[in-house]
């Protein structure tokens, strides 16, 4: 049985990943942990203690073998098994992560794209024909997709969560401004760009809040 990763870990591998494929690309073979800490976002503690998860644990002056450690990584995430993903709505969000070419090399493929919208349907994106969501189950049997990517509106979102639920996808991506329910061994996370936004909104307002004070006490 595989040794449990904690949670808070998981989130922090594919900031590694991450900046671990920048520094191969730069032609990088070695990083201490230091280095990776930096370029991560963490600090170095952390990345000693969440490689450590992985059995690497690195060389005393050396550090960290970046392409050892990148393969590391991408197995401990599976990412070595080359995922396809099914796409739910084709919109101006739909469009943008269809036609972004950072999956493939990421361990990921759109295998297929879906919409309601009839004006939608038939339409290229990319190498891939945007068939009807009502296709949808007959799709997942066909590709074997166990991740989900929902870009629909809020309206649509719970409904396409279910049928992919009910085709047997059981990881979900929701980029949709919903909060969705899925059933026990469905995993699901959200990406809400209004959220995030609104977040760095109320440290912006701090900010220029502070600055004034100090202005009026100057």
């Amino acid at each position: 049985m595989p040794v449990p990763v904690p949670e808070a870990t998981v989130a922090r591998l594919p900031l590694y990943l991450r900046a671990l494929h920048a520094l191969a690309e730069s032609g990088r073979g070695t990083v201490s942990s230091e280095a990776l800490a930096a370029a991560a976002g963490v600090n170095s503690a952390k990345v000693r203690k969440d490689l450590s998860h992985l059995g690497s644990y690195g060389t005393r002056g050396v550090g960290y073998e970046v392409e050892e450690l990148v393969f590391e990584i991408s197995r401990e995430l599976g990412l070595t098994q080359g995922w396809s993903v099914v796409l739910v709505g084709v919109g101006n969000l739909g469009h943008a992560l269809a036609g972004y070419g950072g999956f493939a090399g990421r361990g990921f493929r759109i295998a297929a794209l879906l919409d309601a919208d009839p004006a939608r349907v038939g339409e290229l994106v990319g190498d891939q024909r945007v068939q009807h969501v009502d296709q949808l189950a007959e799709v997942v049997r066909a590709t074997g997709v166990t991740i989900g990517v929902i870009a629909t509106p809020a309206q649509a979102a719970q409904q396409v969560c279910d049928a992919l639920v009910d085709a047997g996808v059981t990881s979900i991506l929701n980029f949709a401004p919903v909060v969705l329910s899925v059933p026990d061994g469905v995993d699901l996370r959200k990406v809400d760009l209004a959220v995030e936004l609104q977040i760095l909104s109320f440290h912006q307002h701090r900010r220029t809040a502070l600055r004034e004070s100090r202005e009026v006490l100057a």
